[in-house]
């Protein structure tokens, strides 16, 4: 028995060495955003600051970390390089939303953390106001839509719901426009539309006035 205990003991030694004296590459070093271990998302608000953390863990010497803001690198200044090294993301935008931000290790690049901005906004509504068509031409009235979460659409006509007519009308929705066709437009078609949109946050809506105006009379030859 005190034979078996010596081996298991002298076993255990060596293996404690072993993992004592391991290379550096092989301590696992890895990389924290506000004490997060793994890529996540940020939801946030236009008008928002928020700040990013980056620090690194199990490491054992002096390590320089880079940041990126999608593809383009974050400048720093000396003393907000090594070990831990914050961001600040201020007046928080729309346009920010899906933007992505990188903690690198500088030594080894592979060694990374992302963060992506969700940023949370009421439908944004835009586009032309006002179209003038002649009778019979084909009008197309563009809806813009910026919205998180993606909002739904509808379009209206005079204050009720726009009632489509086969082959004289068809909508068209991605998801940063709402697209109302209209083939060959008819003196019945003048009036007010509405583009609608419904979120979670809020609804907008916004007018467009469309103007149908007679063919214009042809000179005739003499």
């Amino acid at each position: 028995m005190a034979r078996k205990n010596s081996s298991l003991i002298q076993m255990c030694r060596f293996l404690f060495v072993k993992i004592l004296f391991l290379p550096y590459g092989m301590m696992s070093t890895v990389l924290t955003v506000n004490g997060k271990t793994a890529n996540y998302i940020l939801d946030t608000e236009p008008g928002f600051q928020e700040s990013l953390k980056c620090a690194v863990q199990n490491h054992t010497r002096e390590e320089e970390l880079l940041w990126y803001r999608e593809t383009k690198r974050v400048d720093l200044k000396a003393e907000n390089k090594i070990n831990s090294s914050s961001v600040c993301v201020s007046s928080i935008s729309e346009d920010d939303n899906g933007v992505t931000f990188t903690c690198k290790l500088q030594g080894d690049q592979s060694v990374s953390i992302s963060v992506v901005l969700n940023v949370t906004f009421p439908p944004l509504l835009s586009g032309d106001n006002l179209q003038i068509a002649e009778e019979g031409s084909d009008v197309q009235l563009v809806c813009n839509v910026k919205s998180n979460p993606q909002a739904q659409m509808m379009w209206y006509k005079n204050d009720s719901i726009l009632n489509l007519e086969k082959n004289h009308h068809q909508i068209q929705q991605t998801s940063e426009s709402f697209r109302l066709s209209i083939t060959k437009v008819k003196k019945s078609d003048n009036g007010t539309y509405s583009c609608f949109a419904t979120s979670s946050i809020n609804n907008e809506t916004k007018e467009f006035h469309l103007i149908v105006e007679g063919l214009m009379p042809q000179n005739n030859k003499e």
